[in-house]
């Protein structure tokens, strides 16, 4: 399991109401109705972070010549060839996924809508072995999980962030929220500072639970609580730290009622989500989409994390549970966007903070590494296709940061991250300011969303 510092656990906690566990029975209050507005041009963006470092290596395997070299490096960890997923490109076959991710093969074969990003990571700038050798600007503290996951959410790539590039992105496209009364961002995974924006706050929630404050049922004398909470949420105590909390509280109650009434309009979903942690987790995004209108948002993006990943240890039993886990639940998740006819207008991708050495470690687990493969689904996608540039499989060869497979990346996080936020509605002249290395590099835009 991953090791989190106390400053992972404060960051990953839900720090106010909005991210509490809360149930229903709270009026309406004429909220939705008051909210009940078309959403034409809806997009939403969902993520998915593999907290620990996912080992991309045995997600995304080469099948021609260069399977000699992964076999050779790979050793104990290698997939045998035979196992190994079909990526049918342009009517040859060179790549194969984990044989645990039979949904995403299809998707890549049959429906073209999922796309791989080779070899992205955080970078500075173009970068080389003979840089990395020098450490001529390269990201902070590389191969820590903490930092690393701080800047995959930021895109800052030094110090601690107080706010991510999915917040920012959402401060950036206000204007197409111009009448909800609900923040553009969910978290249903803690509160990660990807979801914190300059003026963006996000609202949490955990899978399963309907929204409003713990602890309150319809009973005369519950209500007469709740009001009472109420009443002290607007107490004026003269004390401007204890004000700003309790606005805040106060709004994430607000929050809490107008999606709490809204997922009572709607209809259950008949898509089957698996019952894993990220499964429930994608149920709950695919509920919220289906209240787009009565919400009246025409931009949202959604925060959905698992851990596991960082595999010291007996790495091929985890990863078999991991990535099946990853391909049903985005299967199934995909599956729920067609039933609400919004496939083409929401995109789901991953995050990890890294991937993992090629050569195992002992116990037949992996070390911490540097560049990772990526998954990007959705009706947008321009599937089919790996974009980005695939490392030489070479221990010590001109892609590895040092002697055991740690791939410097060939594709920044910046270019990732902008080619999503260009689709969701930021303009050009706006990227450079959420993504502040971009300029860096020769494109910003990689091509995987139509």
């Amino acid at each position: 399991m991953t090791r989190h510092t106390r400053r992972d656990l404060l960051r990953l906690a839900c720090c106010s109401t909005a991210g509490a566990s809360l149930v229903s029975g709270l009026s309406k209050l004429g909220l939705v109705s008051a909210l009940a507005q078309g959403t034409t041009d809806y997009k939403a963006l969902v993520c998915i972070f593999m907290f620990g470092g996912n080992d991309s290596n045995n997600m995304l395997v080469p099948t021609d010549s260069r399977y000699a070299q992964y076999l050779q490096a790979r050793s104990v960890l290698a997939l045998p060839q035979s196992q190994l997923l079909p990526l049918q490109m342009n009517g040859q076959s060179i790549y194969g996924l984990h044989p645990n991710m039979p949904d995403m093969q299809g998707y890549f074969n049959n429906q073209k809508s999922l796309a791989i990003v080779a070899n992205v990571g955080t970078l500075v700038q173009p970068t080389t072995q003979a840089t990395y050798v020098a450490s001529q600007n390269l990201p902070q503290n590389l191969f820590s999980h903490s930092d690393q996951q701080d800047q995959w959410q930021s895109a800052q790539l030094a110090g601690t962030p107080v706010s991510g590039w999915a917040g920012k992105v959402a401060d950036n496209v206000q204007t197409f929220n111009a009448s909800a009364q609900f923040p553009p961002i969910l978290s249903i995974s803690g509160s990660p500072v990807f979801c914190t924006g300059i003026t963006t706050r996000p609202f949490s929630m955990n899978p399963g639970q309907a929204p409003g404050l713990a602890g309150f049922d319809a009973s005369a004398a519950s209500q007469a609580r709740y009001a009472a909470t109420q009443q002290l949420l607007t107490f004026d105590s003269g004390l401007s730290m204890v004000q700003a909390a309790n606005s805040v509280t106060g709004q994430a109650v607000q929050f809490a009622q107008v999606l709490s009434a809204a997922l009572q309009s709607i209809p259950p979903l008949q898509t089957k989500f698996p019952l894993s942690y990220l499964g429930q987790q994608l149920q709950q995004v695919a509920q919220v989409i289906s209240a787009r209108s009565a919400l009246g948002v025409q931009r949202q993006i959604f925060f959905c994390a698992d851990g596991g990943f960082d595999t010291h240890a007996d790495q091929l039993p985890q990863q078999v549970q991991l990535l099946s886990d990853v391909s049903a639940s985005m299967s199934a998740f995909y599956q729920a966007t067609q039933e609400l006819n919004v496939p083409n207008q929401v995109t789901t991708f991953t995050l990890s903070e890294f991937s993992r050495t090629l050569q195992p470690s002992s116990n037949g687990g992996s070390d911490h590494a540097w560049g990772a493969h990526q998954l990007i689904l959705g009706g947008a996608v321009k599937g089919n296709a790996i974009y980005g540039t695939f490392p030489t499989l070479v221990v010590g060869g001109p892609n590895d940061a040092d002697q055991n497979g740690r791939w410097i990346p060939t594709t920044a996080l910046d270019q990732y991250a902008a080619t999503l936020a260009t689709w969701f509605g930021v303009g050009a002249t706006n990227l450079p300011a959420i993504f502040p290395n971009l300029v860096n590099f020769s494109t910003g835009n990689l091509g995987f969303l139509g």
